[in-house]
């Protein structure tokens, strides 16, 4: 294209343009999904760029045409864990693709990832659920492949009108009331309590191996706890309530969990996080347990009506599937799970 393209990176002090950053973000997932695209509030955004986070570094960088942001790329580093990696992100304005903004925002990113010591760059595309599986032709996937990404894991996005029904969740919690006799399930809003905190962290930092995996390399979560205190104190600002419930083992252990995230700045979405239970303790119908337990308990203290909840699963993921089946969710969207990897050999 003939036209000047600078790409500048944000900060917390940058309020105006941060703003525009979160309209052109937001807007490019809208073109793909239409009201099936959620993105973070301009509000949530601004606490990421004005807060440390010891788990993870995140940037934000636009791209200026005519010193109008047209186009936007996120960088996030892990700092704890997973120490060659990269997760990157790029949005154009839809009315401005196919010029070149893309590739020059990507670029720009890579570079800085690769100068950082990462070599595996994780990135993301979506489409409607109607579309290919893997993607084929989709304007995100096409433009990643191209710049040497590979499929490596669909997910399917899922979601469910709120409040849900209590005659539902009581149906379910019956189905699964006798296999977990030997269990506490307990609910709790906010932080994680500090007795729970390690034995939470134990399972739920085993989530990025424990979901199916595809084709994409990763490594487990860190367990260090003042970092996940930190990440709930930027939860908090970026008024986000997260709700929990957790199964307990006789010796008080956390041995399964769900997680629950209702955010204050965006009234259309909630968002069931992580759901995951400890190998050893599979076969009790925990994971159904938990999920109806926080869910009822998030339904009854909290406004919900007119949101929709989402979720992503792996598509081959069977059993969790067959829980939110259950529940009530239907696909809206797919993702894919992209890598590149710049140290495999070809």
């Amino acid at each position: 294209m003939s036209r000047q393209i600078d790409i500048v990176e944000l900060t917390g002090v940058d309020e105006a343009d941060l703003r525009t950053w979160a309209e052109v973000t937001a807007g490019s997932s809208r073109h793909e999904l239409g009201a099936n695209a959620t993105a973070w509030a301009a509000e949530e955004l601004l606490v990421v760029a004005r807060h440390h986070d010891r788990q993870r570094r995140g940037r934000f960088f636009a791209a200026r045409m005519d010193g109008e942001i047209v186009g936007t790329g996120w960088l996030c580093l892990p700092l704890l864990d997973n120490l060659t990696s990269a997760e990157i992100d790029v949005n154009v304005r839809p009315d401005l693709r196919r010029r070149g903004i893309g590739t020059q925002l990507l670029e720009h990113l890579e570079r800085l990832a690769s100068a950082a010591g990462r070599t595996l760059f994780n990135a993301e595309a979506m489409w409607p659920y109607d579309g290919p599986p893997e993607g084929e032709g989709t304007p995100g996937c096409e433009f990643a492949r191209r710049h040497g990404y590979r499929f490596g894991l669909g997910d399917v996005q899922r979601m469910l009108p709120l409040p849900i029904p209590d005659q539902l969740l009581d149906e379910i919690a019956a189905e699964t009331a006798d296999h977990h006799t030997a269990y506490e399930l307990r609910t709790f809003s906010g932080t994680v309590p500090d007795e729970l905190v390690e034995s939470w962290l134990g399972v739920a930092a085993t989530l990025n191996l424990e979901a199916p995996l595809g084709a994409m390399e990763r490594e487990a979560e860190s367990l260090d706890v003042e970092a996940h205190r930190t990440a709930e104190q930027i939860e908090v600002a970026q008024g986000r309530t997260a709700w929990h419930t957790v199964a307990l083992d006789a010796a008080g252990d956390v041995v399964a969990y769900t997680q629950l995230m209702l955010p204050e700045h965006d009234r259309s979405f909630a968002y069931q996080w992580g759901t995951l239970v400890r190998r050893d303790h599979r076969g009790h119908r925990l994971g159904t347990a938990i999920k109806v337990a926080n869910l009822r308990a998030f339904q009854a203290a909290s406004e919900v009506r007119g949101r929709r909840l989402v979720t992503w699963n792996a598509e081959v993921n069977d059993h969790m599937i067959g829980i939110n089946v259950r529940l009530g969710f239907v696909p809206t969207s797919r993702l894919a799970e992209l890598q590149k990897n710049l140290d495999a050999p070809g």
